[in-house]
């Protein structure tokens, strides 16, 4: 290979890649037209090339070590400045992107929370006119400990909190993704999932109360319930939403409308879920501690649902 004859082929795509990638780090890769954007990786991915062959061919340590710091700088734009970009997308998601869709979306959540509701009281009403409708819901064991030794299930948690916070957290990922995953029954087992849900802490929630730990017990659940149980009625309205477009999918067609109203829950999905995973460190470090006081503990609860009802409630007129 004729060396200066090659650099000189060459050396032209070398001095417009250093030239884009010196107005691109000093002003930001939107500085540069689409065009240009694409002209950048093709440039780089030949002068990545040339820097092979300059080192198959021994073409001289010098121009080595210069396309080597070319090639990295064209590198570092491409793809971290892709990285920085996704996670800026991701910044903005959470910032406005997540609020605007529970907003858009949020009958569905309404529906999905009434559903739980009446499943707790449906289990209230029972459980008080019938005490043997409490053993159809809650463990045997569970009613035990309750009524029997007058004591709450809690301090098990104590001691083990790291297993147990990441326990709760997979369990609590798990329910709401049956609750979105049940949307393509056509929303009746997203259904199911609510009401029993409703069912469930109705009960319990009528033992305690049966058995005067009512005050200790909304105490640990204030916490960690506050984030915890909107984040299921947002997974249980996106369920909802697939199963309207699988059902009633109004003026556009099925199809279409199963594709808008799935997108629409995976954004819900993809914001519930660091909800569930602060509720499950809430959980598991500081529902159930006994060195915190229950004032403190409701106070905590009442706190973060505000915090997440004023969050839930932000334009991105308030952001900019």
């Amino acid at each position: 290979m004729n060396i200066k004859r090659w650099i000189g082929r060459r050396e032209e795509n070398w001095q417009r890649l250093d030239q884009l990638l010196s107005q691109v780090e000093q002003k930001g890769l939107k500085s540069i037209k689409s065009t240009e954007i694409r002209e950048l990786a093709s440039l780089y991915r030949s002068v990545a090339a040339d820097l092979a062959r300059a080192r198959t061919q021994e073409v001289g340590k010098t121009l080595t070590q210069s396309l080597q710091t070319l090639t990295t700088r064209g590198y570092t734009q491409i793809y971290q400045g892709s990285r920085k970009q996704e996670w800026q997308a991701v910044k903005k998601f959470y910032l406005w992107g997540f609020p605007a869709v529970v907003q858009q979306t949020f009958l569905y959540t309404v529906v999905a929370t009434l559903l739980f509701l009446l499943g707790g009281l449906v289990a209230w009403w029972y459980a008080w006119q019938d005490p043997s409708f409490m053993s159809l819901i809650v463990p045997e064991s569970l009613i035990s400990q309750v009524r029997d030794r007058g004591e709450l299930w809690m301090g098990s948690i104590v001691g083990i909190e790291p297993l147990a916070s990441s326990n709760i957290m997979i369990n609590n990922i798990s329910v709401s993704f049956a609750a979105v995953s049940g949307g393509i029954s056509g929303g009746i087992y997203t259904i199911y999932i609510m009401v029993f849900n409703g069912l469930l802490i109705g009960a319990v929630a009528t033992l305690v109360g049966q058995n005067n730990l009512a005050y200790p017990f909304w105490a640990f659940v204030f916490p960690h319930g506050a984030l915890e149980l909107p984040a299921i009625f947002l997974a249980g309205g996106a369920g909802l939403l697939i199963g309207k477009a699988i059902l009633f999918p109004g003026k556009y067609r099925r199809r279409d409308a199963i594709k808008i109203n799935s997108y629409l829950s995976a954004q819900l999905v993809f914001g519930i879920v660091p909800l569930l995973v602060i509720a499950g460190i809430i959980e598991g470090f500081i529902s159930p501690n006994p060195a915190i006081p229950d004032p403190v503990k409701y106070l905590l609860g009442i706190g973060l649902f505000i915090s997440l009802v004023i969050y839930l409630n932000r334009k991105q007129s308030t952001i900019n």
